[in-house]
């Protein structure tokens, strides 16, 4: 008997995947029982993610398409659609980040962090929305920052950016409820990821961050997997417009 977390029969799509916060929550769709589509810009390192979970025993499929680039979003979920079938789960986790002064900031930098954080999700959306809203199911996860709330100097492009998610995921929640498609957020706290290279090789910055956070140390991504499971299954059914905050208690204490 399938239990309140199973997702086999669920076809999930996950972009920004090939590294990361990404390719950890394929990797706990894909364990959960989902048929998943982890999508990146790159061929390369796609196949080596592939190969990666192969390994672990779980069948992941790839697709590269730039999330910014409406036409591209377009054909690739169409495209895991026609191979897999309707999409149940759709996870927004591609994302940039610029780190430096407002005011060194150019506009086309700015737009940058823009098109991929909140217009890939956007368009991606966009795409799935249709056979969702027909078939009256759907799970849209979207994730979002402790910047989504909370400011600090350096990141204003990235901290607008996922303010913007925190409010795309609460209007949503309430304009598709009608049609049972439920839309949340995962907000993580500080991760040791790719794109957090470098503040956790600063020694300085990361003491920072093991004595803010109150379970004293940095998110691996494998902390955030079960979030998306859980967000992905019909245990969440009556749960939508939620931020479900993944950061050891940073967002919680002061």
């Amino acid at each position: 008997m399938s239990g309140p977390f199973d997702l086999a029969g669920h076809v999930a799509v996950v972009t920004g995947a090939s590294t990361g916060l990404g390719l950890a929550i394929a990797r706990g769709l894909a364990s959960a029982g989902a048929t998943v589509t982890i999508n990146g810009r790159s061929e390369a390192r796609l196949a080596a993610a592939v190969d990666a979970l192969a390994h672990e025993g779980l069948a992941v499929s790839a697709r590269a398409f730039d999330v910014t680039d409406p036409a591209g979003v377009r054909e690739g979920i169409d495209a895991v659609a026609r191979e897999h079938g309707a999409i149940d789960v759709l996870v927004n986790n591609a994302a940039i980040n610029l780190r430096r002064p407002f005011d060194a900031c150019t506009l086309d930098e700015w737009r940058s962090v823009m098109a991929t954080n909140v217009d890939g999700a956007f368009l991606a959306i966009q795409a799935v929305l249709p056979s969702m809203k027909a078939r009256r199911r759907g799970k849209i996860v979207n994730l979002c920052s402790l910047a989504s709330d909370l400011g600090r100097p350096g990141v204003a492009a990235y901290a607008t950016s996922k303010g913007a998610m925190r409010m795309l995921t609460r209007a949503l929640a309430v304009e598709l409820a009608p049609f049972n498609v439920q839309v949340n957020g995962i907000s993580p706290g500080f991760f040791r990821t790719e794109m957090n290279a470098p503040l956790a090789a600063d020694p300085v910055f990361s003491a920072w961050v093991e004595r803010r956070t109150p379970a004293g140390r940095w998110g691996e991504p494998r902390d955030v997997a079960g979030a998306a499971v859980f967000l992905a299954s019909s245990a969440a059914d009556y749960v939508t417009g939620h931020l479900l905050h993944v950061d050891g208690g940073f967002a919680a204490s002061y």
